[in-house]
């Protein structure tokens, strides 16, 4: 076994493919500080996705199979994840404290948007990742509430001219719900509501995340294009619902971020079925196969399907959303899944090129 080569080792690797990433960790350039010796073999497996979870079980299956193809040699493999940056496909600076920027949209409200994106943001931070949310809803913010942030409670300033984000159960968060008394309504324009937010995601200290989800409004407007326009945003997930009205809308929100280049992960189809919290009965409500059906059309992928359960919308209206409520639930677990997907995804995602902006042209009859 002096002979043993990495190339060797490399080759019984070849044909390993990580079910989520999906292609081999060789192909994905995983596979890192190979050594070789007599008698031993050791490396490290780095995924480009956070999937904490997933370690244990992945260090196994690895030296099983490189134990199996040479039973003559002692393993060692050590599992990591190192998320890297990925810019933007229309080439805007950086956020400083921020290497990867999701968008959370849907074409309309009340499809569960908020509780799915504050779900994925804690799905994402226990399976290891450094995780932020800004609420860019100005006029409807609620991820304070869904944090558990108490009311009055205000984010510290630095430097006479940044907000340090407030951290609730291990994510850093910025909302207008922050500044302003929440029985306040936003009486705002256009223009003053695009501003607001673009202070809010450049006037923040965020530190050292991975993934800063943007729960966005519903919609197509001005928040939307100003986020295209001047935010290095990675790519987007859709939030819909299984009902036609609900899948319309998505459409014309996957659109709009194909017309300014930013690339849609997938869609996640909320309140799938619902579940009696009574007897576990299942029952498709609004409809279903719709998020199946988007994701076809448009050749992007359904990221996951979440239930319409009543222990959601309690956990979140009390603040402690279900990953971190029920983190052992099939509810939670569902999320983490999501949170997988979609971090695998944004790891395999081919950058586009251009740097287009869809010409809007207003005429008066």
């Amino acid at each position: 076994m002096a002979d043993l080569s990495t190339d060797q080792v490399l080759a019984a690797l070849e044909g390993f493919v990580d079910a989520e990433l999906g292609q081999g960790l060789v192909e994905a350039g995983c596979v890192e500080n190979l050594q070789v010796d007599a008698g031993r073999i050791q490396l490290e497996c780095v995924l480009p996705f956070a999937c904490g979870s997933r370690h244990a079980a992945l260090k196994a299956e690895l030296e099983t199979l490189l134990k199996q193809s040479f039973p003559s040699v002692s393993v060692e493999v050590q599992v990591s994840q190192r998320i890297d940056a990925h810019p933007s496909a229309k080439k805007l600076p950086g956020l400083a404290g921020v290497r990867n920027i999701i968008a959370v949209a849907s074409g309309k409200g009340g499809v569960g948007k908020s509780t799915t994106t504050v779900n994925l943001a804690l799905a994402l931070a226990a399976e290891g990742a450094h995780v932020g949310i800004l609420d860019a809803d100005i006029y409807g913010p609620s991820q304070g509430m869904m944090l558990g942030v108490a009311e009055g409670e205000r984010p510290e300033t630095a430097e006479e001219k940044y907000f340090r984000p407030i951290e609730r159960h291990g994510i850093q968060s910025m909302s207008m719900s922050y500044l302003v008394d929440e029985n306040t309504p936003m009486v705002w324009r256009g223009p003053m509501v695009s501003g607001a937010m673009q202070q809010l995601l450049n006037q923040t200290l965020w530190q050292d995340l991975d993934y800063l989800l943007i729960d966005m409004p519903p919609g197509t407007g001005d928040i939307q294009l100003t986020l295209a326009q001047r935010v290095p945003v990675t790519a987007a997930i859709i939030v819909t619902t299984p009902q036609d009205i609900a899948l319309l809308d998505a459409k014309k929100g996957i659109e709009m971020f194909r017309k300014v280049d930013i690339p849609v992960l997938g869609v996640v189809e909320n309140m799938s079925v619902h579940i009696c919290s009574n007897c576990g009965h299942e029952e498709a409500l609004f409809g279903a196969g719709g998020g199946e059906r988007i994701a076809d059309d448009y050749d992007t992928e359904l990221l996951g399907q979440l239930p319409l359960a009543l222990a959601i919308r309690e956990q979140t209206d009390a603040g402690k959303p279900t990953v971190i409520a029920e983190p052992d639930s099939s509810h939670a677990q569902r999320y983490r899944e999501v949170a997988r997907k979609a971090g695998a995804l944004l790891a395999k995602k081919v950058q586009s090129a251009g740097n287009s902006i869809p010409n809007i042209a207003v005429e008066l009859d």
